[in-house]
């Protein structure tokens, strides 16, 4: 808990320096895991409340809400559009809380056997799971990158979340917390893994969008109505842009970071829009630093 929280202050600290290249979704996971790691470590206390089912409406409601948290991370990193059955982030959201409420609470009311209850609810829970883990594997094992760092982010995003999916099966075995706790937060290191590298990633790029950056930091002096047009980029967008900088084709840069090229379309229109520009062609003549 320590540790995550160090982590947060400084994720925190650096947010407020670089406003552009936004950590707040990953400060919101951070404070997540530090909520995890305080309720799954003091919780449950003998006598403190009745029932005693209450306490652990809150210690699986706040690890309920770091998995999900997870997953959204993980749509929004990833664009995950692979999924049938209408699996849209909200839909499985709808699909787990009803579980836990069908699966966990109905089941313990009837029996006032946690147990029971815990295992009702934790093994189709698994299953679940491991169908998601199994459909984000194949939706990004079979794509080759020559960008190092999309490599990387590969392989840390698939260890993040195998850890989450092992959540359910290592409450079924019972209350060991010193490999429970590991295992999820070894999940959240591997995230803020994901984040350092981004960001020695836009570093080592600056100089590529160095003109962009400038472009838009002129603006901020500029009318209202100006304003609403020339925003800073968010950080999906600087590395969008930092492909298109380098030539890259929409199909190529969808490759590269596990997206659909139509994605990839839409973000760059929002590039262009924010920095005054009506085209691509617009923009490389722009901004490239060769040109």
């Amino acid at each position: 808990m320590l540790i995550d929280t160090f982590i947060v202050v400084i994720a925190a600290i650096e947010n407020f320096k670089l406003k552009r290249l936004s950590f707040q979704r990953y400060i919101i996971l951070g404070l997540l895991y530090i909520a995890y790691n305080t309720t799954g470590g003091f919780l449950p206390i003998e006598n403190l409340t009745d029932p005693l089912i209450l306490q652990y409406i809150i210690t699986y409601g706040v690890a309920i809400a770091l998995c999900l948290y997870m997953i959204y991370y993980l749509f929004k990193d990833y664009d995950i559009i692979f999924l049938k059955f209408r699996a849209s982030f909200k839909n499985i959201a709808i699909l787990v809380i009803s579980s836990f409420i069908l699966l966990f609470l109905i089941p313990y009311v009837l029996t006032n056997s946690l147990d029971s209850a815990r295992i009702v609810f934790t093994i189709p829970t698994s299953i679940m799971a491991f169908i998601f883990l199994g459909l984000f594997y194949r939706k990004i094992s079979n794509l080759k990158s020559s960008n190092n760092f999309i490599s990387k982010r590969k392989r840390l995003a698939l260890i993040s979340i195998s850890c989450i999916v092992l959540l359910p099966i290592l409450t079924v075995i019972g209350d060991y917390q010193w490999l429970t706790f590991s295992v999820m937060n070894l999940a959240f290191y591997a995230i803020t893994t994901i984040e350092i590298n981004r960001y020695l990633y836009f570093l080592k790029n600056k100089d590529i969008v160095y003109e962009v950056f400038t472009f838009n930091k002129e603006q901020k002096d500029a009318p209202i109505n100006i304003k609403i047009i020339y925003q800073d980029l968010t950080r999906r967008e600087v590395e969008i842009a930092v492909s298109i900088l380098n030539n890259l084709s929409y199909k190529k840069i969808a490759k590269d970071l596990y997206i659909a090229e139509s994605t990839v379309s839409k973000h760059a229109s929002n590039i262009f829009k924010k920095t005054g520009v009506n085209s691509r062609k617009e923009f490389l003549s722009r901004f490239h630093k060769n040109s």
